[in-house]
């Protein structure tokens, strides 16, 4: 029986809580904490109508180190879950190393000044954790994390080498609005209209944002224009897949998602640096965050599906074999499980099964890990039972 907090109260740490409170036989106490304590309540009140579950709620600052350390002390949690901003990787990361309590995540960082995410800082964690005897586990979400150990389970059971991969992630959902994102506005926007990137014969090669495209047949859904970007799993599959000579990212986007995308970044409202306005210094991307609809309310009103996957082509016993392994998520009957559409869904399962294997000790080795680096088949059986089922074809 296991104590986890979880600190994030947006659409996926609503599912995290419904998924740790259907699984009340390993999670026997859960806390959830925010700075926005009116969600807490909200979802503490849906857990308990739901399942019968109580969780405790808690208010805390997650850019603040010390707060977190009170709460984590207050708590004393075998866990944290980080479903918190990219931005609040480190502060997190510090109270748990201050406490002498695991970590887990579902992003890697990401300066809040700057367009940029990667794992050095948080590796750079490594030593320290191994010292204090503890474990922290960086991208358990579905991109990062389920597509992490999806080449992890090819390249156990399929491949000698595994030579080039391509991760498709396709959402196909349709959500009404004329404009939206379907996770934090900030976040999703910076990482759509930065460069892409991708690594080929040992060294990353840079792209103009969605410069190489291609048309992808995605099972349940059909055919999608599928763009290159630079995605933070790429970073570690490089240093841990065997044989790999090049691997990619693609996601699909709409041409009337790229149109408005594209006249908000000529007018500026992509901007991360403070502009004055009337007297008073704002940020245009945050001031656009506020416009657009809240990630979390989309749900009710989402229908489609959603599908996520890895393709990969090496050799096995001297032959070449290609796979594609994937899952299809949909949004209504996420919703109807868990009051959150399916990628909020697809993220916040993958988190409460990264943190089942901690406190099972089926994953668990102290210092700074990234998914792929575990056993995969125990974390492909639970996302079989949780409502993530994966289905692999030979190509």
């Amino acid at each position: 029986m296991a104590n986890v907090l979880v600190i994030g109260a947006g659409g996926v740490g609503r599912v995290v809580v419904h998924k740790l409170a259907q699984n009340k036989d390993t999670f026997d106490k859960i806390t959830l904490a925010s700075r926005r304590l009116e969600s807490c309540k909200e979802y503490q009140d849906e857990i308990k109508q739901k399942y019968n579950v109580d969780i405790d709620i808690a208010k805390v600052d997650a850019n603040n180190v010390d707060e977190l350390v009170d709460l984590i002390n207050k708590v004393k949690p075998d866990v944290v879950l980080n479903i918190a901003l990219p931005y609040q990787d480190l502060t997190i990361m510090e109270a748990c190393l201050r406490t002498n309590t695991n970590y887990l995540d579902t992003a890697n960082y990401e300066h809040p000044d700057t367009a940029k995410f990667e794992y050095k800082e948080q590796w750079a964690y490594d030593k320290k954790y191994k010292d204090a005897g503890i474990m922290a586990l960086l991208g358990s979400g579905f991109d990062p994390g389920v597509t992490n150990v999806f080449c992890a389970y090819l390249q156990k059971h399929y491949f000698d080498e595994i030579h080039y991969i391509d991760i498709l992630d396709c959402n196909a959902g349709d959500h009404g609005y004329p404009f939206a994102t379907n996770f934090n506005p900030e976040i999703n926007l910076r990482e759509v209209s930065s460069n892409g990137r991708y690594w080929e014969n040992g060294k990353w090669i840079e792209t103009k944002p969605m410069e190489i495209k291609m048309v992808w047949d995605y099972p349940q859904i059909g055919p999608r224009d599928s763009y290159l970007l630079y995605h933070e799993e790429l970073e570690s599959l490089v240093k841990h897949i065997k044989g790999l000579k090049r691997i990619r990212f693609f996601m699909t986007f709409s041409q009337s998602y790229l149109t408005h995308m594209k006249c908000l970044e000529n007018v500026g409202m992509l901007g991360i640096e403070p502009v004055e306005h009337e007297g008073c210094k704002i940020v245009p991307i945050q001031f656009l965050k506020t416009l657009l609809p809240d990630p979390k309310t989309l749900g009710p009103r989402t229908k489609g599906k959603t599908n996520i996957g890895v393709v990969a082509k090496g050799i096995k016993d001297g032959k070449e074999v290609s796979y594609y392994i994937y899952n299809v998520c949909d949004h209504q009957e996420a919703y109807k499980e868990t009051n959150s559409q399916a990628v909020s869904y697809t993220t916040g399962v993958p988190a409460m099964i990264g943190a089942k294997m901690m406190v099972e000790k089926k994953w668990f080795k102290p210092g700074v890990w990234n998914m792929e680096e575990f056993d995969p088949d125990p974390f492909m059986e639970e996302l079989n039972k949780q409502g993530l089922p994966w289905h692999i074809q030979k190509m």
